[in-house]
């Protein structure tokens, strides 16, 4: 299985103080992992969301520190234009409550997906990946696989549009 990381935020305000949001995973993002760039298609992760799988949201990509899942309602994955967005109503836990700090401080690496590429497409030392079987989404502690990644905690400023931080986390992520 591999695993990917990507930008995400808190949400630090509204009716659920205790909810991790953002993405897991970008769309046409050209990505350096080791010897090859790697980019992900748009889509890619509509057959598996489909499929009603479970998904689980963790940390470090480590099993026994679960944050949600989808199959409780408690994680909710989706694709939009920009890639894979997730919401993570975060337990009452102390996992959880150092988690929610350490996204609020600006401490976490960022977010990161496990997954088995079902279509990729290779040319030469570049790979796209086409079709996602999506296993996990982690929030990372350290070092994600992408020293791009950006991690934030939000709540919103006046006059701010919902996704408006995550848009200015991700504008200059990719500058």
């Amino acid at each position: 299985m591999e695993r990917r990381a990507f930008a995400f935020e808190l949400r630090a305000a509204g009716s659920n103080p205790r909810r991790l949001e953002g993405y897991a995973a970008t769309f046409g993002v050209d990505t350096q992992i080791g010897d090859f760039v790697e980019t992900i298609r748009g889509g890619a992760f509509a057959a598996s969301l489909a499929s009603g799988r479970d998904i689980i949201g963790l940390v470090d990509h480590d099993p026994s520190r679960v944050l949600g899942r989808t199959r409780s309602g408690t994680l909710r994955l989706s694709e939009d234009q920009r890639g894979l967005h997730f919401a993570i109503d975060v337990p009452d836990t102390t996992l959880a409550r150092d988690v929610l700090t350490l996204a609020e401080r600006g401490d976490l690496g960022g977010a990161s997906f496990g997954f088995r590429a079902v279509d990729e497409h290779w040319s030469g030392d570049r790979r796209e990946l086409r079709v996602i079987e999506l296993h996990e989404i982690s929030i990372v502690s350290a070092w994600p696989a992408y020293e791009t990644t950006v991690v934030e905690a939000r709540s919103r400023r006046r006059g701010d549009a919902p996704d408006a931080g995550l848009r200015r986390a991700l504008g200059r992520w990719r500058a």
